[in-house]
């Protein structure tokens, strides 16, 4: 690490602690030319996936718009938003993708939030799929009732 008084390129480190949360550690360090203590922090490079959107433009991928949708569909439900939110962050971080399509993330939305509540499911495939009218819907509440069948 290069000393920011003289330049040298060595330094020994003093201390070394996690800060902001175990995301980033501080080290204290002293130059071994001058004795000039400083610090430095330490950052994990975390992989960011790219999202492409159905007109075809691209965003890094956000946890929370995805978040804001799912809280939108479990509101007054049992369900835990963050929790599914994580998993799905997790799966796509896990993928090691470049790339992954929005219609990608509303499937694996729609997978999750189906195994935990099927109001929750009806509410974000309504505005996922875009439903036009209530045959539509009506369609879809159908699957769902045949799968509890089974």
């Amino acid at each position: 690490m290069k000393c920011p008084v003289c330049g040298f390129q060595d330094s020994k480190v003093l201390d070394s602690r996690p800060v902001e949360e175990n995301n980033s550690i501080r080290r204290r360090r002293e130059c071994l030319q001058c004795q000039n203590r400083f610090t430095t922090y330490e950052v994990i490079d975390v992989f960011q996936p790219i999202v492409v959107k159905k007109d075809g433009t691209k965003e890094y991928f956000d946890k929370n718009k995805l978040l804001a949708g799912l809280m939108r569909a479990c509101q007054k439900r049992p369900v835990d938003a963050e929790q599914i939110a994580a998993e799905i962050e997790s799966e796509i971080l896990n993928s090691l993708r470049r790339e992954i399509t929005s219609q990608e993330i509303g499937e694996l939305a729609m997978q999750k939030l189906k195994k935990y509540d099927d109001v929750a499911y009806v509410r974000f495939a309504s505005v996922y799929r875009e439903f036009k009218d209530v045959e539509s819907f009506m369609t879809e509440l159908e699957a769902l009732r045949e799968n509890a069948k089974k």
